[in-house]
């Protein structure tokens, strides 16, 4: 996997052999964005079983079931990560009988969910594409692109897309704080394609939302409940009320695999919370910003009411409200 902290400086690959491993890179954000994480625990899991010294079909089991539970806790919030695994895990109940059928097995599913993310994307992108008009300014909020998925990406995909077909289009990317992903990752990835850009600050979105110089807000999700509340990025929430304060459309953009019909709503989303550094460790100069001994708080992520969304862009379609009615619906082809 491309090791995304040391992006735009260096572009490096690391290779991961024990599914610890590929749990700690999900933790410490080696890989990171939803549709990546499921992918990564999906290998990591098949990682397990191939490099197990079970001899007995039981055995080996036994070994997944602990392996799946250590990669599941690595990252809390995003839904894609425990599908990927439980998918993998059902794979346990089929009638195979070996050790060796049990393995091919498990890397034969990991290799179709990484294929199906890249077709699901591109099917996303053509959706969500039709959505954007020719001069179109964007707001985009984290990083959704071919970095956060296994392939081509979900929101930002859609930019993509608009883009090479011919849209002339440029994005405002906010920097995303306290990470940077914006800034680092998603500004990387429209310089490789060719797409005009700005880098905003977090709290310069309202300014360019008021003054018409933004028409659209674009992002993905790490978690749709049922109800259409979304879980994303730390900000998503600040950033979608201005949007609606100044009537411009927001869409969230996320394969069926982030959609969660079993959470109701958006308060039974488990919000990770991760250590005070990101946000304490600011330099400017060399130098640091905050007093010693200051503390911090440091959510990764918000809900964003359903209420403040224009529509949810999926691989089956455009959802739109009211969606404890539509997105039940365009989930029955999983049945």
């Amino acid at each position: 996997m491309i090791d995304q902290r040391l992006l735009p400086g260096r572009f490096e690959v690391v290779s991961y052999q024990d599914y610890r491993a590929v749990a700690g890179a999900i933790r410490d954000m080696v890989v990171r964005g939803a549709p990546a994480i499921g992918a990564a625990a999906a290998f990591g899991l098949a990682l397990a079983a191939c490099h197990s010294k079970a001899a007995r079909l039981e055995d080996l089991k036994q070994e997944l079931y602990q392996a799946a539970e250590t990669l599941k806790a690595a990252r809390p919030t995003a839904v894609n990560l425990a599908w990927a695994v439980d998918r993998l895990m059902a794979c346990l109940s089929e009638p195979l009988d070996s050790v060796s059928a049990l393995r091919s097995r498990l890397i034969e599913e990991a290799q179709r969910i990484s294929d199906e993310d890249v077709e699901i994307n591109r099917r996303m992108a053509a959706f969500g594409a039709a959505l954007i008009e020719d001069g179109d300014t964007i707001i985009h909020h984290c990083n959704t692109g071919a970095l956060a998925t296994v392939d081509w990406g979900t929101a930002l995909g859609v930019i993509r897309m608009a883009f090479e077909m011919g849209k002339k289009i440029r994005v405002l990317v906010d920097e995303t704080r306290p990470r940077l992903q914006g800034a680092r990752l998603t500004a990387w990835e429209l310089s490789q394609y060719g797409i005009p850009y700005e880098i905003i600050t977090d709290n310069a979105a309202g300014y360019f939302l008021r003054t018409g110089q933004a028409n659209k807000v674009l992002f993905g999700a790490d978690r749709v409940a049922a109800n259409g509340d979304v879980a994303n990025k730390i900000g998503t929430y600040m950033l979608s009320l201005a949007a609606r304060a100044n009537d411009v459309p927001v869409y969230a953009v996320v394969p069926t695999s982030t959609i969660d019909l079993n959470l109701p709503d958006g308060s039974q989303i488990p919000i990770e919370e991760r250590g005070p550094q990101e946000v304490l460790d600011i330099r400017i100069g060399g130098e640091r910003v905050v007093p010693e001994g200051a503390r911090a708080r440091n959510p990764a992520f918000d809900i964003t009411p359903n209420h403040l969304l224009t529509a949810i862009v999926t691989e089956r379609g455009v959802v739109y409200p009211p969606f404890e009615t539509n997105l039940p619906l365009i989930m029955q082809g999983d049945k």
